[in-house]
């Protein structure tokens, strides 16, 4: 994508990699290029717009807080601060496989392939639970 970039804005590499096209195949170029121009504009000046429009929205809720004589950092207070991440989960498997290295999981998400080889070879997942 950056040859295309490169090629394109700038006249005489344009000029060159269009040489070999007729004037039919550059002014559907031209066409195509217009249409994605337009299409772009017009996507910017909703987007334009819908922000605008956030934006009073915001001005007049701050008007009428003021107006009621309410500090934003009143209405904060009243909103818990956001979690974190949560704390990893503690491994409730392990095993230990042919090279000497612990296996663990949690439980939660994709099996381990060692543990469903095991368990698919008639071991039961409550032999790897680990003792806490």
């Amino acid at each position: 994508m950056s040859d295309f970039i490169r090629i394109v804005t700038h006249s005489r590499r344009l000029k060159s990699a269009v040489k070999e096209l007729s004037i039919e195949q550059l002014e559907e170029i031209k066409t195509k290029l217009q249409t994605i121009i337009e299409e772009r504009i017009a996507e910017e000046t909703a987007e334009q717009q819908e922000n605008a429009e956030r934006l009073e929205k915001i001005r007049k809720y701050k008007e009428m807080l003021a107006a009621d004589g309410i500090d934003l950092e009143e209405l904060s207070e009243f909103f818990p601060e956001r979690q974190g991440k949560r704390a990893p989960r503690q491994p409730k498997y392990e095993v230990w496989n042919e090279a000497g290295e612990r296996i663990t999981w949690t439980g939660q998400g994709r099996m381990p392939n060692i543990f469903k080889a095991r368990i698919e070879a008639g071991e039961s997942l409550d032999t790897f639970l680990i003792d806490q």
